[in-house]
């Protein structure tokens, strides 16, 4: 035992001791008051946990050690003394914890930090990593993630598409924004722009500022170099009071006066500036360099005045990005705010100084400054709940690049949109509108294949699941085809579909009829039949049922697949059939060859459901992806059976029934292909719909199901508002 006791008459006799047995350098444990004076536990500082012992030390010390110290001690403060020295220890370990930095939890806490390192607020970057895929949950912090991460802030930043397209929309350009902020420079800029494109002929440049020393000199500076003409107006002056000075001028920007986001008069600026019939786009210019607070009561204060004053203000600059320490603060408020950012400044020479918002390369840069940050140790449940964003705006303009994406991404979802569009219409309205929208779908070339549904209700309801067309690379139209409107008769339907869209495709449920097959084979058109394990084939002259033929039939290892929102593996195996085929009142043999598929669960291997298929013999063994895309298309009834029953009049008003077939099968097959689908784009996409229904189901298609109703719901409350889309340009 290192440690040991010294007494004394008081604490500088008992610390004498001390000195004298331990060295200057001895630790002091505890002190107290005893009946004969002070008592002190110490030990030497080299006996610490870590240190090394000294013995010719130990030697001196229990050599003029106290004879209390060496033989007197009683038991139980011997216990204390071990117990000290134990709780001692486990202090000094937990104060090196405290001291080291502490590790961060999981991907998400790990992302998280990231985008606070870069300077993006907590709102923000809650709300970002709150819709990391499940693909990437789990995983480390590596390059997936962080293409991941930088395609989420990309996504949420809106730039100017085309740049032609905005400097050739004729009109009236004002500037606006706080007082030092660069607005004298980027008119100049955005002028000169417009001249190399246009000439000096069409452009004037305009003033508001008469209270600046200068202002109206500096730019007029501007307008000679640039050889176009420029107009003093007074602040208080509305802009129709030029409009006939400037007639001929097709691109006028106003540089209007500085004013603080708190001065009182920014509204009357702003309704000045909606004087007259010619319609003035406001363009508020950001300080990169700027207080992330002060930012935050730009954006809100303007946007006030714009409203209050009957105008949008939806397009910004930032400019002193080359001021700036950091860009994320400013591009974080860029994306609450929902703004489209058109140009950045950076420096001021003119034009060179300034270039459209490349947004990939805008985000690299914010996540490349981090400073960084003090980690914590994340709580359970690190990653709370975002507060979203306090901009109505911002969140209708996230959700306009959720549909963009889908609109991108699925043939029909433009039309299945439309479909939607005619709740709230009067019964005989949706009907002709539905007629015409129907008349031209699907356009030509966009249907390579056909899955068939089949010609029966589906069970418990009083409809059919309506047809899915197939695009070329395989994917589901998003807006599904009435079984009503087909042609009548399984030829007939196939005839058509060639005809009519050029399909070569056919995934039918259940077998076709003599005369279908014997169409089929003559056009050499590729063919798979879903049927029943009931169904009877000849196999070695025997008529058996497909049930039996497991042991029969040859392996062929088993592919990947989903079934009913979750990952597995299809077991196939295969071997050469008849079928009796019905032709007009008799039958016929027709070879083919017949599949059979265990479904499996991934994890366990336990059959999940068995499947069957027949292919035309000519298929050979190739047309296992057909297999593949028939068992995929098993959820969509049960899907869309969903979506109906939750697009109940009793909540959407009047709507026709075939509108609301046509609804809930277009979101059960838009979710049913998001689940499938295992590119990023589709991750993406799926994470970012997940995080609208605020949780997560047992069953991702199902999550998504509700993900896409909700995504309609919300589109429609903001059209409702007048938040609707910004026309490009």
């Amino acid at each position: 035992m290192s440690v040991m006791r010294f007494t004394g008459v008081n604490s500088r006799d008992a610390m004498r001791q001390v000195r004298e047995a331990l060295g200057d350098e001895a630790l002091i444990l505890a002190n107290r008051r005893v009946d004969d004076g002070v008592e002190i536990l110490a030990m030497a500082e080299s006996a610490a946990p870590g240190g090394s012992d000294d013995p010719q030390r130990h030697a001196q010390a229990n050599a003029s050690a106290p004879p209390a110290a060496g033989q007197g001690a009683s038991s139980a403060f011997e216990a204390m003394s071990a117990r000290l020295l134990e709780e001692m220890q486990d202090m000094r370990a937990l104060l090196s914890r405290e001291q080291a930095p502490a590790a961060l939890g999981g991907l998400r806490e790990q992302l998280q930090h990231l985008l606070l390192e870069a300077g993006f607020r907590q709102e923000l970057a809650g709300e970002v990593v709150s819709a990391l895929p499940e693909e990437l949950v789990g995983q480390d912090m590596d390059a997936r993630a962080m293409s991941w991460l930088h395609r989420q802030l990309v996504n949420r930043l809106e730039g100017l598409d085309d740049e032609d397209a905005f400097l050739d929309r004729a009109g009236i350009v004002a500037l606006i924004g706080p007082t030092g902020i660069g607005k004298t420079t980027t008119t100049a800029k955005l002028a000169a722009r417009y001249v190399m494109r246009h000439g000096t002929r069409p452009v004037a440049l305009v003033t508001t500022d008469s209270f600046r020393i200068g202002a109206h000199e500096q730019l007029r500076i501007y307008s000679r170099l640039l050889d176009v003409p420029m107009y003093a107006l007074n602040a208080d002056q509305p802009v129709s009071d030029l409009l006939e000075r400037m007639r001929g001028k097709s691109w006028v920007i106003i540089d209007t006066v500085g004013m603080s986001q708190r001065d009182h008069r920014v509204i009357e600026q702003v309704a000045h500036l909606r004087g007259g019939d010619a319609p003035v786009r406001l363009v508020l210019l950001l300080n990169a360099a700027s207080q992330p607070e002060t930012l935050e009561e730009v954006v809100i204060r303007y946007r006030q005045a714009a409203q209050a004053a009957g105008a949008e203000l939806s397009d910004c600059i930032i400019t002193k990005q080359d001021e700036a320490g950091r860009l994320a603060p400013v591009l974080d408020i860029v994306m609450r705010h929902g703004l489209r950012l058109l140009f950045v400044s950076h420096g001021q020479r003119v034009p060179e100084d300034m270039s459209v918002a490349d947004v990939p390369a805008l985000v690299d840069r914010a996540l490349e400054a981090r400073v960084a940050m003090a980690q914590s140790t994340p709580r359970q449940g690190a990653v709370e709940a975002p507060a979203r964003s306090p901009s109505l705006l911002g969140q209708g303009r996230r959700l306009s690049s959720t549909l963009l994406a889908l609109r991108q991404r699925l043939t029909g979802f433009q039309q299945l949109e439309a479909v939607w569009d005619l709740l709230g219409l009067p019964a005989v309205v949706q009907q002709r509108r539905l007629e015409s929208l129907l008349s031209s779908y699907p356009e030509p070339e966009q249907a390579l294949g056909m899955l068939w549904s089949e010609r029966r209700r589906v069970k418990g309801e009083r409809w059919s699941m309506p047809d899915i067309a197939i695009d070329p690379e395989g994917g589901w139209l998003a807006l599904p085809l009435l079984q009503h409107r087909q042609v009548a008769g399984q030829q007939s339907r196939l005839e058509d579909a060639l005809q009519r869209l050029a399909v070569s495709v056919h995934l039918l449920q259940g077998l076709p009829d003599g005369e279908a097959a014997d169409w089929l084979e003559e056009k050499a058109i590729t063919w798979c039949s879903q049927v029943r394990g009931s169904q009877r084939v000849e196999h070695a002259g025997e008529r058996l049922s497909l049930s039996t033929l497991g042991e029969l039939a040859e392996p062929l290892g088993d592919v990947a697949c989903r079934f009913r929102g979750a990952p597995g593996r299809l077991a196939l195996s295969s071997l050469p059939v008849a079928v009796a085929l019905k032709a007009g009142k008799g039958v016929q043999a027709v070879s083919v060859r017949a599949w059979l598929g265990d479904v499996r669960d991934t994890e366990s291997g336990r059959v999940l459901a068995k499947r069957y298929w027949v292919t035309p013999s000519r298929l050979g063994r190739d047309p296992q992806s057909l297999l593949v895309a028939q068992l995929q298309g098993d959820a969509l009834p049960q899907l869309t059976r969903r979506a109906w029953q939750r697009l109940a009049p009793s909540e959407l008003g009047e709507v026709r029934p075939d509108v609301r077939l046509l609804m809930a099968s277009g979101l059960a097959t838009v979710a049913a292909h998001l689940d499938l689908a295992e590119d990023e784009a589709a991750m993406d996409l799926r994470a970012e719909l997940l995080g609208l229904s605020g949780g997560r189901q047992r069953r991702r298609d199902v999550a998504l199901l509700e993900s896409l109703m909700q995504l309609f719901m919300v589109r429609d409350a903001i059209r409702h508002l007048g938040l609707g889309e910004r026309e490009s340009g």
